[in-house]
């Protein structure tokens, strides 16, 4: 039986977005409780929601380890992860407001220093597979479901993700394309690694705005811009995760 677990910002304080609901924390073996989840139902499948950043969301607590988080779905049985995240785009086919899903990263967290220049090394780039529930249907509905929304959907993208300080160079970005990356985001890297080690298919829909991504003449872009780019298109990203999740089988 599907249960889906939810992880993101934008949309999902939506007090209609979910039915027969109730909250929760789950103890597990790292340490702490996870953050409060919802469960309920989208349209009649079984989900479990944990909303993790965002202005007016239920911001997740800084003493909470995200693989608490992880693991709590898997012991309330979620059978897929699907995450809603911002991503930053590398490469200027991709545009503000496209959708890309993900579909590897290159997790450099542990690199992420001072010296980071002098640590790391091209060769030791990693790239990971993306443990998708997507099926070649689904692919396709997410094609025409974001034409029709006006929102260019991108079939797959390389994620450089990094967790600590942001993005601060045009030289960073430069080599970030260099090996591969088409975006990058700070969040997913600890739950993409954990969905793997425990065997639940996971899967990101990722909104481009463009933050701390130096494309050539172009400035960072502000907080405030990449709320405002959520806030016009936060209906589409409802309504794609809805229709997606009701989709999965």
């Amino acid at each position: 039986m599907v249960k889906v677990g939810i992880i993101g910002g934008s949309g999902l304080e939506d007090p209609d977005l979910l039915k027969n609901i109730r909250i929760l924390k789950i103890k597990t073996q790292y340490g702490k409780p996870s953050s409060s989840l919802k469960i309920g139902k989208i349209n009649n499948v079984d989900v479990v929601m944990l909303s993790r950043h965002g202005s007016g969301h239920t911001i997740t607590p800084s003493g909470v380890n995200y693989r608490a988080n992880i693991y709590a779905l898997k012991l309330l049985g979620c059978t897929h992860i699907i995450s809603t995240t911002a991503v930053g785009s590398l490469r200027t086919k991709i545009q503000r407001g496209d959708i890309v899903i993900l579909d590897q990263f290159i997790d450099l967290t542990r690199f992420r220093t001072i010296t980071f220049f002098d640590r790391f090394k091209p060769h030791k780039a990693k790239h990971t597979p993306m443990s998708q529930p997507f099926s070649p249907s689904l692919r396709n509905f997410l094609i025409e479901t974001t034409q029709e929304l006006g929102i260019k959907f991108h079939d797959k993208g390389t994620v450089i993700t990094i967790e600590g300080p942001r993005f601060s160079t045009k030289a960073e970005s430069l080599m970030f394309r260099q090996w591969g990356a088409d975006v990058i985001n700070m969040s997913i890297a600890p739950e993409v690694i954990l969905a793997n080690e425990i065997g639940i298919p996971y899967a990101s829909i990722a909104m481009s705005t463009d933050y701390d991504c130096w494309k050539e003449g172009e400035d960072p872009v502000s907080w405030e811009a990449i709320v405002d780019i959520f806030e016009k298109n936060v209906e589409k990203v409802k309504k794609i995760l809805i229709n997606t999740i009701s989709k999965i089988n």
